[in-house]
């Protein structure tokens, strides 16, 4: 089996009115500037999404929206959790026409062992009839999985084909590259790492700024990708303060502040999270303006 799920990809954000609804519209326009913009699939229903806010109603209809504008870009969709039987009934429920992949966070809160969350994987692994993506953010989730259940997990399960990696620990990523078959993908989840993660043998990004610079992201990654480094570095070190920026004081409060100024969406989140300080939002749209 060949490398699944490599190159640019974005976490794609939830916009809202001001009213609290979802703005489909926005969302919309969103989705054709990530497929004229390069990227090489779309995520639905991340953490980016806001998607712990969002009705199951409002999540069917934004992975449908995702579906038919995504110009027949592989579509990945979110479906995590922290108990292990609701994934399941999710997954043996769900709608998979037109879905590439599922992203499967580390459970949660109740802070698994590492045998947990390797039968935890493998039973999901079991029941999904598409891809499964690992998803390791120990910064949220407040547990790591390590390199060796990584690697367990891509030899137990063929059905077990990447992980997007945010851990943030250099040495965890090159032990899952050293440790898991060829085929196996190592994603980074974080844009900030992206260039880095690729020159030890990644193949990709999911990312959340990609939402309002995907151009600028794919052509990073792809010139990563093809080994022109030089080129990759060109642009990550004109994004490297707005990198930064984004998540100065969380996510998705950057990227869409960001994407407001861009005028693309209203700079609204769901409660509990808020938007930014018009301090950051003052310091991401200076950093905007020396885009080239």
């Amino acid at each position: 089996m060949s490398q699944l799920f490599t190159g640019a990809a974005v976490a794609l954000i939830t916009p809202f009115t001001k009213e609290n609804q979802v703005d489909y519209k926005s969302l919309e326009t969103i989705v054709e500037k990530q497929v004229k913009g390069g990227m090489d699939y779309l995520v639905a229903l991340g953490t980016t999404a806001e998607t712990s806010t969002l009705t199951s109603q409002e999540k069917a209809n934004v992975v449908e929206l995702v579906k038919e504008k995504s110009g027949n870009l592989p579509v990945v969709v979110g479906m995590g959790g922290n108990d292990t039987r609701t994934i399941l009934e999710q997954v043996d429920t769900f709608d998979f026409n037109g879905i590439s992949g599922i992203l499967v966070v580390t459970p949660y809160y109740n802070k698994p062992s590492q045998e947990g969350m390797y039968r935890h994987y493998l039973e999901i692994a079991k029941a999904s009839p598409v891809p499964v993506i690992l998803y390791n953010v120990p910064s949220r989730t407040g547990v790591n999985l390590e390199a060796i259940t990584v690697a367990r997990l891509a030899e137990a399960s063929e059905n077990i084909v990447a992980i997007k990696e945010a851990s943030g620990e250099h040495s965890q990523m090159t032990k899952i590259l050293k440790y898991t078959p060829d085929n196996f993908t190592l994603i980074s989840g974080d844009d900030l790492l992206a260039v880095t993660i690729s020159s030890i043998g990644g193949k990709g990004v999911i990312s959340v700024i990609g939402n309002a610079l995907p151009a600028k992201i794919s052509t990073m990654m792809h010139r990563a990708l093809a080994n022109d480094y030089a080129g990759a570095r060109e642009i990550h070190y004109e994004l490297i303060e707005m990198f930064q920026l984004m998540f100065k004081e969380g996510n998705p409060g950057g990227v869409k502040a960001l994407m407001n100024i861009q005028g693309t969406i209203e700079n609204c989140l769901r409660p509990p999270l808020y938007r930014i300080s018009d301090a950051l939002y003052d310091e991401i749209k200076s950093a905007y303006k020396k885009l080239s």
